[in-house]
């Protein structure tokens, strides 16, 4: 019975996708045949079937001699991707315009083109605008004051960065722009908050991301959790052996205790609880031991149930993966989702931190949203 509920629910996503694309598809194709009154529509729907199946195509395994293929795929369907979202958004309002005028009686033997030239034009300052977000990354800062005394430390710097979603497209370039900000930031301490990897750990090693990431300096150390997308890649026992190689030290349901002064927990991915056959512990059972006169600084990828961690005596939360929605209005649906989709709030005594995310998934576009580092001075 699951099974068959399953296979449905698959199969209406599969047949909505498609009606979606040929809709836009369809629409496009009316442009292009006014602006080129030749053009060939067989070839024009082939094109347009690798612009829908490219991203998903760009993820399969290709052999070694076609594989710059299978990443010119996946940029193309990435971008895709986000035109997609814009034309499901653009395209009935432009339709409902149309049938308006006809009601109205208004010549209209010119709106299709005017109409797909004037939408043409907001994607490309869509995607403009979106790949300035993308690409160029603001530094939040927060002062945090816990309620503690720490023996020789009044405060602590820390740089924290989530989601960077290292792949073919967010690639070497910009990761050397995130070790270089965090460094500057002189911190005490560098966490990052899960989704290292987008799903697939081969650009990882293939472009010998590692060697960059070695280069993150902190006084404490660097310290990592696990997100939903190392686990859709299957290959965690790898990647934590990487990052251990490097002095990147992954914390699966783990409590690190720093120069006897505070606590940093790091929390295995929601994932973990139908992906991990040992599922992951509680925040109760995880802080159980530990001493609650000191500071206790938890990681966990997924902003799910600040409740739990306040009661269980966290002072600072860090999450991520909602990336605010990453583009327009996505982030009206996050907000809903999440108690926080993103910034900061207060959780009884609990101060959390859910960040936008450095990297993107799929497109890098973003709207209504930043790539983003976080730096927190913690006032102690």
């Amino acid at each position: 019975m699951r099974a068959a509920r399953i296979i449905a629910g698959a199969s209406l996503a599969v047949t909505l996708f498609l009606l979606i694309n040929f809709y836009i598809g369809l629409h496009a194709w009316w442009l292009i045949r006014i602006v080129l009154p030749s053009a060939n529509p067989i070839l024009y729907w082939m094109l347009f079937t690798i612009f829908v199946f490219g991203y998903i195509v760009g993820h399969f395994r290709f052999p070694q001699k076609v594989r710059p293929v299978g990443i010119w795929l996946g940029w193309i369907g990435s971008y895709y991707l986000a035109i997609m979202e814009f034309a499901v958004i653009v395209l009935p309002v432009a339709d409902l315009v149309y049938w308006i005028l006809r009601l109205a009686r208004v010549d209209t033997a010119q709106y299709v083109f005017v109409a797909g030239i004037i939408i043409v034009v907001l994607l490309a300052l869509f995607l403009i605008w979106g790949s300035r977000n993308a690409w160029s990354t603001i530094v939040r800062k927060h002062d945090i004051h816990i309620h503690k005394q720490v023996a020789g430390m009044t405060n602590l710097r820390i740089a924290v960065a989530s989601d960077i979603h290292l792949s073919n497209i967010v690639g070497n370039r910009h990761l050397s722009k995130m070790v270089k900000r965090m460094n500057a930031m002189n911190p005490d301490l560098i966490l990052l908050v899960g989704d290292v990897l987008d799903n697939s750990i081969e650009p990882f090693i293939r472009k010998n991301m590692s060697v960059i990431m070695k280069e993150l300096k902190a006084k404490y150390g660097v310290y990592a959790v696990l997100g939903n997308h190392e686990y859709y890649g299957r290959k965690i026992e790898q990647y934590v052996g990487l990052m251990d190689e490097i002095g990147i030290k992954v914390l699966q349901d783990e409590v690190v205790e720093v120069g006897d002064a505070f606590y940093i927990v790091g929390r295995k991915d929601k994932a973990a609880e139908s992906m991990d056959p040992q599922g992951r512990k509680s925040v109760a059972l995880l802080l159980d031991e530990l001493d609650h006169s000191r500071p206790i600084m938890m990681m966990d990828h997924q902003p799910y149930r600040f409740d739990l961690a306040a009661a269980a005596g966290v002072d600072l939360l860090l999450c991520g993966h909602t990336h605010r929605g990453q583009f327009a209005p996505n982030h009206w649906i996050t907000r809903r989702l999440f108690e926080l989709d993103w910034g900061y709030m207060r959780k009884e005594h609990m101060h959390v931190i859910v960040s936008s995310g450095y990297g993107t998934w799929g497109p890098p576009i973003r709207i209504a949203s930043r790539s983003e580092l976080v730096e927190l001075n913690i006032v102690f």
